[in-house]
């Protein structure tokens, strides 16, 4: 769930009860699972899933629901740190009846304990907290530590996908994937005019009503770096274009704070912020 971005709750809505309620669609300790998950979450005598993929702060589930819907032999997993999404997402699993999607509490931090090696195909970071500021950059789902890991429990061939509004954490995204060895196979500044058949997430409908537009890439691992070192600048306002007139009609979410800073910036300095960054 991108920081920041509130979900209302109905009234009346107590966390513990709908945790229970839909606690057939949760699983709390996944760190038993390693090596099991396509076997063991497969209908009884039924075939093992043919694959399992992980959305990595799924939100409120929208995104993972749909794409079990899509594809009924292909395991969903997914994991977000905030009970209240896990609660709506568990709900939206359930009401579902798909048999082929699970969700995870957690923040993907430990993510080569609850994965065997190879185990999964896809994982996709869909608008992934920015952390905009270089003290809480080791936060980011894309940054080289996060891929190294993620490096270590996907299947040859296996994909990191991820979708954001901000071009600023897009363009930080595209610096790591090198230093970590992955190839961007596809790449995009608008993906969804690029491929408009994808779902959509819950943040992605309501970013896209404000303005948004959506930067998406496909990577996939090469060979491993033997030692791979972080040579790119971390604070994300590296990275916002110097002409701030690009930010007027929108701003990426959980950055508006950086381009108002910058704005400021800007003022005093006769309307350039000359390339400053923030700490």
């Amino acid at each position: 769930m991108p920081h920041g971005l509130h979900i209302r709750l109905p009234k009346n809505f107590v966390l513990e009860e709908r945790l229970e309620r839909y606690s057939a669609a949760i699983e709390t300790n996944p760190y038993g699972w390693a090596g099991r998950w396509a076997r063991d979450c497969a209908p009884m005598d039924g075939p093992a899933f043919k694959e399992v993929r992980l959305d990595l702060g799924c939100g409120r589930g929208s995104f993972t629901v749909e794409m079990a819907r899509r594809e009924p032999d292909v395991l969903f997993l997914g994991m977000d740190a905030e009970p209240i999404c896990i609660a709506h997402a568990a709900q939206a699993g359930c009401e579902s009846g798909l048999s082929n999607v699970l969700f995870i509490p957690g923040t993907g931090m430990r993510i080569t304990e609850m994965f065997a090696p190879g185990e999964l195909s896809c994982i996709y970071l869909n608008f992934p907290t920015p952390f905009p500021r270089k003290k809480e950059s080791h936060k980011r789902l894309v940054n080289l530590e996060r891929l190294m890991d993620y490096r270590r429990v996907l299947r040859d061939g296996g994909e990191v996908r991820l979708r954001t509004d901000s071009q600023p954490l897009f363009d930080f995204a595209l610096t790591q994937l090198p230093i970590a060895g992955y190839e961007a196979v596809w790449s995009s500044l608008d993906a969804r005019a690029d491929r408009p058949d994808d779902p959509t997430s819950e943040y992605e409908v309501k970013l896209s009503a404000k303005g948004a537009r959506v930067c998406s890439y496909i990577a996939v691992p090469g060979p491993e770096p033997e030692n791979p070192a972080q040579t790119a600048e971390m604070s994300l306002a590296a990275y916002i274009a110097e002409d701030l007139s690009a930010y007027d009609g929108y701003a990426p979410h959980g950055m508006e704070a950086t381009v108002t800073n910058l704005r400021n910036r800007a003022a005093k300095n006769d309307g350039s912020w000359a390339g400053g960054v923030t700490p």
